[in-house]
Parts: structure tokens; C-alpha cells; sequence
């Protein structure tokens, strides 16, 4: 078989399947993202044992547990006791799940990153305490938190070859059944390392960039 004939058997179906990977690995970013916010802002702004403790359980379980083990919980464990999510809905609720417990610990780096003289004369000219966070803090802290932030989203992207193993129709998915059915394994796996440097190379550039053009003048 010639160049062409593997382009079309094997390159053009892992990159069909690559519009499901984009997919998972949006939906994941967003749910992280907000997850991650609302809790380290709780965590920040309400500094209790209620509301601490429950908080730094969800971090620990999420950030030590096996990503794998977190999949097939929420698309086995939950169907066992009559909740059902599809393939796809349990990557991106797994996947958010880690990455919010992540990004809850990232964000609240970087809110403590902030020189507490900020807020304190925040508060001195009248603000309330919400309103200085909303107004003087929060924009701080995304110029602090978008590095972190950006090699997450990377890491995402090639995080969601393990929803292959609950039959999400993604890359490795795909090429792992191409490979079944045609036995050509090292042009085929080399056909997905492809696509995922197709997806996570600009994506890391377009962060490098964002990155550059919200630095904090020194």
C-alpha cells in the first residue's frame, strides 16, 4: 500500500475522530475551569473548616485517585446504581472533575499571589471585601494563573486517550481499532502521535502567546 492508501485508510478516520477528542477536551476545560474557580474562590473568600474541609477532600480524592479509576466510576459505578451517562458525557465530566481539582489548588496560588496590601487598601478606600476580589484580585490572578493554565489545557488534550477505554470514539480509540482490524501498528500509532502534535503544538503556542501579551510588567 502507498502513501496515499494510508492517508486515506488510516490518517482520514483519526482525524474524524479527532473532532471527538476537540470535543472532550473542551467540555473538560470548561467544567475545570469554572469547578476549579468557584471552589478556590469559596476556599478564598469563606476561610472555614466547613467549607475548607469538604473542599480539600475533593482535591485529594481527584488529584490521587487514577484518572482511569475516576472514568470507569462515573460510566460503570453510576450506571450500576441506575445513573447513566454516555461515553462521551463521562469523559468530559471525569476529565472536568480532575482537572477542576487541579485547577482549584492552581487558583488559589494564585489568589494568594496577590500582595495582601492590595486588598487590604482595597478595603481602607471602601470596598467591600467581594468587590475588591471581583475588581482588584480576580484580573491579577489570571495573568498569575494562565501559565499553569495553559500547560493544563495541553495536557488535557493528550489526557483524553484514556477515554479509549470506555469506548469514546476519540483517536486512540480509533486507531487501536484500526490497528485491530488491519494489524499495521507502527504507521497507525504514528498517524495519531500526528494528530495530537496537529492539536496540542498550536495550542501550546496560542498559550505561549496569551501568555506573553498579559505579563505583568517588571
Amino acid at each position: 500500500m502507498g502513501l496515499g492508501g494510508y492517508i486515506t485508510q488510516f490518517l482520514f478516520p483519526l482525524l474524524i475522530a479527532a473532532k471527538v477528542t476537540v470535543q472532550v477536551s473542551l467540555g473538560a476545560f470548561m467544567f475545570a475551569i469554572a469547578t476549579g474557580l468557584i471552589l478556590a474562590t469559596f476556599r478564598y473568600l469563606l476561610p472555614i473548616a466547613l467549607i475548607r474541609l469538604p473542599i480539600a477532600v475533593f482535591v485529594e480524592i481527584f488529584r490521587n485517585v487514577p484518572s482511569l479509576t475516576h472514568l470507569f466510576i462515573i460510566y460503570f459505578g453510576l450506571a450500576y446504581v441506575g445513573i447513566r451517562f454516555g461515553s462521551i458525557s463521562s469523559a468530559i465530566i471525569a476529565l472536568g472533575l480532575i482537572g477542576g481539582a487541579t485547577l482549584t489548588d492552581v487558583f488559589r496560588a494564585g489568589f494568594e499571589a496577590v500582595h495582601a496590601g492590595q486588598r487590604e487598601a482595597a478595603l481602607a478606600v471602601g470596598m467591600t471585601p467581594r468587590l475588591a476580589f471581583r475588581e482588584i484580585i480576580l484580573p491579577q490572578t489570571w495573568r498569575v494563573t494562565l501559565p499553569p493554565i495553559g500547560n493544563y489545557a495541553v495536557q488535557l488534550v493528550k489526557d483524553t486517550s484514556l477515554v479509549a477505554a470506555i469506548a469514546a470514539p476519540e483517536v486512540m480509540f480509533t486507531a487501536r481499532n484500526l490497528v485491530v482490524t488491519t494489524f499495521e501498528t507502527s504507521i497507525i500509532y504514528a498517524f495519531a502521535a500526528g494528530v495530537y502534535l496537529l492539536l496540542c503544538l498550536p495550542l501550546s503556542r496560542f498559550a505561549k502567546t496569551l501568555e506573553q501579551r498579559m505579563a505583568i510588567p517588571r
